[in-house]
């Protein structure tokens, strides 16, 4: 008899696509988001004590190709810079709102790569990115994405709202509130110096909402960002720089 197909649970689940050949056009890159949604798991491992949480940032000029990342390793909890490296390389698609992984992942794949050949010794427990994670239209920003992709939980910090609402804050830090999109809380908006802008926190892969408040709580000095992202985004500003220098000789 001819064998049958396995039951639809036992199905191989869809893999994320190697970073050389992620989509270039935006209903492409729609469909792999919608397409790798599923694999995204919203709890974090059991056990979970982070030690070591790296910040992710990318700076590059808004039509530029070329990206110049950076990822910087804090230790908990004396919040001590323990590696970082930073990485350039082109970029294969525009900036669109909503798919900013498929723009500052391959160079962030760089980045992580010079980490590990640099601190071959230092593996980040908690990834925190300049982005969304589940707050995200179709719940899958650079931080789910970049979760799956380098198979590390993550956190999604971003600066501004892609998607829901919240209620008034407090003026004091650590005041936070739910920021609901379509009836679902998908983060939380958080004041992290009082008297400041919030920042917006979401899961990406391996993480909850709670957890991933207390990752970014856990590396906040009392200023608007977390260290991840301020440290981060400081050593691509330095790299950007110097490779923008005139040739001294």
């Amino acid at each position: 008899m001819p064998a049958e197909d396995p039951p639809e649970s036992e199905a191989a689940p869809p893999a994320p696509l190697a970073i050389d050949r992620f989509p270039t056009t935006v209903e492409a890159a729609a469909d792999e988001q919608r397409r790798l949604r599923p694999l995204v798991r919203l709890a974090p491992p059991p056990g979970f004590a982070p030690r070591l949480v790296a910040g992710l940032d990318v700076s590059m000029d808004r039509d530029s190709d070329v990206g110049f990342a950076g990822v910087v390793v804090l230790a908990l909890p004396s919040l001590e810079t323990v590696a970082e490296a930073a990485a350039v390389a082109r970029v294969p698609m525009p900036y669109v709102p909503g798919f900013l992984s498929f723009r500052e992942l391959p160079v962030l794949d760089a980045a992580m790569r010079a980490l590990a050949a640099r601190h071959p010794g230092v593996r980040p427990d908690v990834l925190v990115f300049d982005g969304q994670g589940y707050a995200h239209p179709r719940r899958f920003g650079i931080a789910c994405h970049g979760g799956l992709i380098f198979g590390v939980p993550s956190v999604g910090c971003a600066k501004s709202i892609l998607v829901g609402t919240h209620a008034p804050l407090g003026p004091e830090r650590g005041a936070r509130a739910d920021l609901v999109h379509r009836r679902e809380a998908v983060g939380y908006a958080v004041r992290l110096r009082a008297k400041v802008q919030p920042v917006y926190v979401s899961p990406g892969h391996q993480m909850d909402r709670d957890t991933a408040l207390a990752v970014v709580e856990s590396v906040s000095a009392g200023l608007r960002e977390p260290e991840t992202t301020r440290r981060a985004h400081r050593l691509v500003n330095a790299v950007r720089r110097r490779e923008r220098a005139p040739d001294a000789g």
